[in-house]
């Protein structure tokens, strides 16, 4: 089995990186413009314009915080109501086939007393 070592690269190697905070879309380029920087002869990259297809035709306006309270609980109701209904229907559909492999696995084995018989009760 050979020697296996660890190999740290040398300090050179290592670099730093500095993020700058993210700003708002309208506010990111209005300060981009292409130019020396201040105390160096070189110039600004060329900043691209902002998307079109930004998030904010999603976010909520002041305007618009009226919420419809009484049609958000009614779609929660039909959801919980579509819910139960599933959860009912899937235990019935156990159940039965459950009761269909039992009975099977009796006239299976030769048994002639497999079916179920309700008897009245009185």
């Amino acid at each position: 089995m050979k020697n296996h070592r660890l190999s740290f690269p040398d300090d050179d190697e290592h670099r730093v990186l500095q993020f700058r905070p993210r700003t708002s879309p309208k506010t990111a380029f209005k300060d981009t413009a292409v130019g020396p920087i201040q105390g160096s002869s070189a110039t600004r990259p060329l900043q691209l314009p902002p998307l079109d297809n930004d998030l904010s035709r999603y976010e909520r306006t002041s305007d618009a915080s009226t919420d419809d309270f009484r049609h958000r609980m009614m779609t929660n109701l039909a959801a919980l109501a579509f819910t139960v209904a599933l959860t009912v229907i899937g235990f019935w559909l156990a159940t039965s086939i459950a009761d269909m492999r039992k009975t099977q696995d009796c006239v299976l084995m030769g048994r002639r007393d497999c079916a179920n018989i309700p008897t009245p009760q009185g």
